[in-house]
């Protein structure tokens, strides 16, 4: 990762949640939440889900609940993470991704263990990982698989995170913007390799990301498309170039019937 290249959105984001990490992580020790993961018990298999989908002939869905997000600003109020969940649940929608970043999302750790609790579907924790205490955090939480930003990672760090994500058997998807990402996520070990349409500089989404690196994707891997998904059509061109898995956020969420909008995504 070199900074120089980053966009300033992401720079302001990354330099937050330093601060962040470290006044957490100064309330409650390391050691303290190492304890409160390996309490947490066994995490639900996120991979498994999709894969489970993908096998039944349906799309993997990662439906996601988010109060708010830079480019879209509030997006769904009054905002309910358990009713939500429920709703995506009955829709057939295989995992939940939930934002737990606050500054930028209106998220909270809250919103993850109230959906969780709602539901028997996995989740992501939707946040920007840049320190082991928060792997540790996340099960804590209850969280079932990581995200890792391969802009905002150096390859030392995605592989130091996946290594804790992977001694509480969580799950990790590794998410790219473009080729390059792309080559540097296929070093580590996780199958779940997300494809990012939205820009990182301009913040628009394009499908043609998606089409252009889904096929450089190895066959022993699961590719993951995110953003700018709106309707069955979007989810069949996506399906089409290899991605059966996708993740859907605001789109659901603007949606007076969340169950009927998510159904539609997994039924493409």
């Amino acid at each position: 990762m070199n900074a120089t290249t980053l966009p300033d959105t992401l720079l302001r984001i990354l330099a937050d949640k330093e601060v962040e990490v470290r006044n957490r992580a100064a309330t409650t020790p390391l050691d303290e939440i190492e304890k409160q993961a390996k309490d947490a018990g066994k995490p639900r298999d996120f991979t498994g889900a999709l894969c489970n989908a993908v096998a039944d002939g349906r799309i993997g869905l990662i439906s996601e609940i988010k109060r708010a997000s830079p480019s879209g600003g509030l997006i769904r109020d009054p905002f309910e993470p358990a009713a939500i969940a429920s709703a995506y649940e009955a829709a057939g929608a295989a995992c939940l991704s939930v934002l737990t970043d606050a500054p930028f999302f209106q998220g909270e750790p809250q919103h993850l263990i109230e959906a969780r609790a709602a539901c028997k579907l996995p989740v992501l924790r939707k946040d920007f990982m840049i320190d082991p205490w928060q792997v540790f955090e996340t099960r804590a939480m209850g969280g079932d698989c990581i995200l890792l930003i391969m802009a905002a990672l150096s390859d030392a760090q995605a592989r130091e995170l996946e290594e804790v994500a992977r001694s509480l058997d969580l799950s990790v998807l590794a998410e790219v913007h473009d080729e390059k990402e792309l080559e540097r996520a296929l070093g580590l070990n996780t199958r779940l390799i997300g494809i990012n349409n939205r820009d990182l500089r301009s913040l628009r989404t394009d499908l043609a990301t998606a089409e252009r690196l889904v096929p450089m994707v190895p066959a022993d891997r699961i590719p993951v498309a995110e953003s700018g998904l709106r309707n069955a059509a979007d989810v069949r061109r996506m399906a089409d170039v290899g991605a059966r898995c996708i993740l859907v956020g605001e789109h659901l969420l603007r949606q007076p019937d969340l169950t009927a909008a998510a159904r539609e995504m997994v039924e493409a």
